[in-house]
């Protein structure tokens, strides 16, 4: 929501006016010198929009802000030309609405289309989020990164590495939405202080590391003739792509990073495909690669991958990762209920080249149980499990 400057007018004025925490309102008006306002200057307010509303027989300022509980300061500040001592029957004027709800609908079939369309509205309510592009997909698709937090704890979580665990995305997706409602309500989620959590951490998002693969899932074969012909003769000669998990070209993405790659690629398919194939080398796809730079330029903290089947959370790669690792996990599990396990026997994923490059914890969290693509019913039940684990992922 927009307001204008009046003469005297500060940011922590505002702050007061709307309840909305200072420092929100500072990363929201990035291009602004605070101490250096100026009149009819344009501010947001996060966590509000300006509701149109026609003015009835009867009807005063005061009244209106009383109804909605919201100071007069507050009408008069998204109005800034109008006589409140002067309203006409049928004037249309604004008023601030608190946003109290999800813009976000996780329960639903989500492809790329829908996450950008997501993320645009998001920040078009939360101006303090950034949504900077880490690259571009094989078909061309940006592919968004969101940034939230300046503190100096830097934590990554991604979904959607493989193309039939989209799911994944609406999961991350739905506590994102309720990580920004939490901090421009006041209100603690689980008992966490979310404020507490933004000044501290620096947290990015990836939702959507493989979006033409999900969109493969989700929609069939691309409209270009060349792809729509290349996909179905990797698949077999299938139409139904709801066992693919790689990117378009046929390279499993979660297979593509220099983390003993040579022996994944020695047990696995040695041509595209909908699984496993690990590609002619380690950061061959354009979408491997983007997320090596995120992940080299951010410098991560911690990073959690988000991937579905089994409950199960995966922490350790080649005895590499650090003592707190153990520490962090046994959080993990105790808020989901997930098991904890060290590792496996795989290689040349995302999490196992972070660990083996950093020395720093990393996690791969498999939501859910069942056959991929797992079904929405089961939406509501592992946003309850994962939403410990998203916020621990921050306070630990």
């Amino acid at each position: 929501m927009d307001i204008f400057v009046r003469k005297g007018d500060s940011l922590w004025h505002y702050s007061q006016f709307f309840k909305i925490n200072l420092q929100l309102i500072h990363d929201s008006n990035r291009d602004i010198q605070v101490n250096n306002l100026s009149i009819g200057q344009r501010v947001r307010i996060p966590g509000f929009v300006a509701q149109e509303y026609q003015i009835r027989k009867g009807d005063s300022l005061w009244k209106l802000a009383q109804n909605r509980n919201l100071p007069l300061e507050a009408l008069l500040l998204v109005n800034p030309t109008i006589n409140p001592d002067q309203l006409m029957v049928g004037q249309t004027i604004k008023i601030p609405l608190r946003i109290t709800w999800r813009l976000v609908n996780g329960g639903q079939t989500y492809d790329y289309k829908l996450l950008m369309n997501d993320i645009k509205r998001l920040q078009g309510v939360y101006p303090f989020l950034q949504s900077p592009s880490i690259g571009n997909t094989v078909l061309g698709k940006n592919i968004p990164e969101i940034r939230i937090g300046n503190g100096g704890k830097k934590v990554h979580y991604n979904g959607s590495f493989h193309a039939n665990e989209w799911i994944t995305t609406p999961v991350i997706m739905t506590f994102l939405n309720d990580y920004l409602l939490s901090l421009t309500n006041q209100n603690p989620i689980r008992g966490v202080s979310t404020s507490r959590l933004y000044q501290q951490s620096a947290l990015s998002i990836v939702p959507m590391v493989n979006p033409d693969g999900v969109d493969l899932v989700l929609h069939g074969p691309p409209a270009n003739d060349t792809w729509k012909q290349k996909v179905v003769e990797y698949n077999k000669g299938s139409r139904d792509f709801s066992g693919w998990k790689a990117n378009i070209r046929g390279v499993d993405l979660n297979d593509q990073f220099p983390a003993r790659w040579e022996l994944e690629k020695a047990r696995n398919p040695d041509k595209p495909g909908p699984r496993d194939y690990g590609g002619e080398k380690p950061l061959s796809e354009p979408e491997a690669i983007a997320m090596a730079e995120l992940t080299k330029k951010r410098d991560f903290a911690r990073v959690i991958a988000f991937h579905t089947q089994g409950e199960v959370i995966y922490w350790g790669f080649e005895n590499a990762e650090p003592p707190e690792s153990e520490v962090i996990v046994k959080e993990f599990s105790r808020v989901s209920g997930y098991e904890a396990v060290k590792t496996i026997e795989s290689y040349a994923g995302y999490k196992d080249w972070f660990i083996q490059d950093w020395h720093r914890p990393g996690f791969t969290v498999e939501i859910g149980l069942g056959v991929n693509p797992l079904p929405l019913s089961q939406f509501d039940e592992i946003y309850q499990k994962t939403l410990g684990i998203f916020l621990a992922g921050l306070y630990m």
